[in-house]
């Protein structure tokens, strides 16, 4: 693995749900965000599905306000929810050109998104169907925001992506999040209500700590967050 490159000043995080960046991503934006640099989180879904008990029409609201004040606590200021349907997202155009829209109005240099790989890892359990869809969309998203007759309606053109850097447990590059594991953690713990729609038995600290350290130790450092890059051009 190879330090992931930092000579960028805006970025834009795509994930399909609440939490999702809160797995590790977010201790990296902690990283980046007290450098000075800009992250806007774009999420599919407002996460109205993901709570076992809960009726989507009173986890949505309690979801969306979670994933703000968790993005608040890594620095970061511009939410967006895309409105798409939680548990039922769809790789295709509709998504493709909200992404896209998303891309030539916030005008990163580098995206974030999560696996989009049919497992984690060789033996791991099947990637949520969501995270998959919105991870390649993503990918494809880049490319269609730069092509100023695909989605025309959508604004003016923004070429200015360099790379996506996907989260991945196969990956090319790593961040060092040695500094700002506190901030990646403090950021899951916001999300209270999923988490205990989960049993409650998570421990983010914990949970996170473990993960980082397993990228730190191929990475040379004590915490790490590893991505796989995707050059653009």
């Amino acid at each position: 693995m190879q330090p992931m490159p930092e000579d960028w000043d805006r970025a834009v995080a795509v994930v399909a749900h609440p939490d999702d960046l809160e797995y590790g991503v977010a201790a990296a934006v902690a990283r980046w965000t007290s450098q000075g640099k800009t992250v806007a989180y774009v999420l599919a879904t407002c996460g109205e599905a993901g709570i076992a008990g809960l009726a989507p029409d009173q986890a949505r609201p309690l979801r969306m306000e979670e994933e703000r004040r968790s993005a608040a606590i890594v620095g970061v200021r511009e939410v967006e929810f895309l409105g798409h349907q939680d548990g039922l997202v769809e790789y295709g155009v509709p998504l493709r050109r909200d992404l896209a829209d998303a891309f030539r109005r916030l005008r990163p240099e580098v995206v974030i998104t999560l696996t989009f790989d049919l497992t984690w890892g060789d033996e791991g359990p099947v990637n949520h169907s969501d995270h998959r869809a919105v991870g390649l969309a993503a990918l494809d998203a880049c490319r269609d925001a730069a092509n100023g007759w695909v989605f025309p309606e959508a604004g003016p053109p923004w070429a200015g992506v360099r790379g996506a850097y996907v989260a991945t447990l196969r990956p090319t590059h790593f961040v060092d999040v040695t500094a700002t594991i506190g901030s990646g953690i403090a950021s899951l713990r916001e999300h209270r209500a999923y988490l205990e729609g989960l049993g409650g038995n998570l421990d983010p600290g914990e949970f996170l700590r473990t993960m980082a350290a397993a990228v730190g130790q191929d990475a040379g450092c004590e915490y790490a967050v590893g991505f796989r890059r995707y050059p653009m051009g």
